[in-house]
């Protein structure tokens, strides 16, 4: 029997399209290039799509995404994986090292971590790479003069915004909520912190589930625009106290804390969809002076019982959570076919020298956008 890898493959079209492309081609050839992703089915299709492009694939994962299913399929099929699923940084840090030991042509970042590491322990022969995330973006940004060579941010590409960010990742939360938690959203309090893209996709999901949605954040025009879309925006501690699900999306740092702990609702759920663990500060919280007791389910959730007699469920520690608890899918096949196969042209521009050196932390250069939209679009429509 064929393996759910096997289907996501089978279905990331764009991506098979430039497989083919490339192994006649292979931009790649002669080069390695380094990746610090999830490693789960949809990047599996990306990954096996550079090494058709006859590149040498050296990989590792993210905290408490990697599935080990994804792992071992890379491995049969010719990729070097170091580490394996990890929530503990110091692992996690090593395999990041012992990626970079390997002296990429090109990395492939997820959050900045690869690139921060290569800034303080260069070696010759980059050539520039790609970073997902705008977490890594607001990462690398202040660092752009230490680098100075193409380093291009698909995150900031519309197309991943408006296909991935908003579209898909408020599906995965929505999907990812119902399935961890098993809990209904109809006529829930939803609070979600952050009304970037993936905010207002988070926010509009809730809302078509029937739950009364607020928004806080801490840009007022963004305030002002999640009011507009018909959600609620009220002071930040109004909009704490009053949720039965909290779910943060900003990119940023410390965002949930032990501070708010007396304005949490009974029985209130906290989860992250931002990439790193730093949103919610889960560990802190967790061991405040006022939890007399810790209860861990199987699910992925943990309950925090306070002396007062209120419960607090974190769900996945405070780790990016539509891709964690029981058989996490993450976000649609189509998008990340769309996301993955702007990465796929990105590196191949950077190492084919189609990317100038000025062109660091930046986002996708237009014609890659309108290349892969027209190829999607021809998909759909079979031109």
């Amino acid at each position: 029997m064929k393996t759910r890898i096997d289907w996501v493959r089978r279905n990331c079209r764009l991506l098979a399209g430039i497989a083919t492309e490339f192994e006649a081609a292979k931009p790649f050839a002669g080069k390695t290039i380094g990746t610090g992703i999830h490693l789960e089915p949809k990047t599996v299709a990306l990954i096996l799509t550079l090494q058709a492009g006859g590149a040498r694939m050296v990989s590792t994962g993210n905290l408490n995404t990697t599935q080990p299913e994804a792992v071992a399929y890379l491995r049969d099929h010719g990729v070097t994986v170091i580490g394996g699923p990890t929530r503990n940084p110091k692992e996690h840090h090593e395999s990041l090292v012992a990626v970079l030991a390997e002296e990429p042509d090109l990395i492939l970042d997820n959050g900045g971590d690869l690139f921060d590491l290569y800034r303080q322990n260069r070696y010759a022969g980059l050539l520039g790479g790609t970073e997902e995330t705008t977490s890594g973006r607001m990462r690398l940004e202040p660092l752009r003069d230490d680098f100075r060579m193409p380093i291009l941010v698909i995150n900031d590409s519309p197309i991943k915004q408006f296909a991935e960010n908003e579209h898909a990742v408020g599906q995965s939360v929505l999907e990812s909520f119902i399935r961890i938690t098993n809990r209904a959203t109809n006529g829930q309090r939803i609070t979600v912190f952050g009304y970037g893209a993936c905010g207002k996709g988070v926010a509009a999901n809730f809302r078509n589930a029937n739950a009364r949605v607020s928004v806080v954040d801490r840009d007022p025009l963004k305030r002002l625009q999640a009011h507009l879309d018909g959600h609620e925006t009220p002071p930040r501690d109004a909009a704490i106290a009053s949720a039965d699900f909290i779910v943060t999306v900003t990119g940023g740092k410390h965002v949930i804390g032990p501070d708010d702990l007396p304005l949490f609702k009974d029985g209130v759920v906290l989860a992250n969809a931002g990439h790193f663990p730093q949103e919610i500060e889960a560990a802190r919280i967790a061991g405040d002076g006022t939890v007399v007791e810790r209860t861990a389910y199987e699910v992925g959730i943990e309950t925090l019982r306070l002396a007062d007699g209120r419960t607090i469920g974190i769900i996945a520690e405070g780790h990016m959570f539509n891709l964690a608890g029981p058989r996490p899918m993450g976000n649609s096949i189509e998008s990340m076919d769309l996301g993955f196969a702007l990465q796929a042209r990105c590196l191949e521009a950077i190492a084919l020298g189609k990317a100038e050196r000025d062109a660091c932390v930046v986002p996708v250069p237009r014609n890659i956008d309108d290349r892969v939209a027209n190829a999607f679009l021809d998909l759909c429509y079979g031109a």
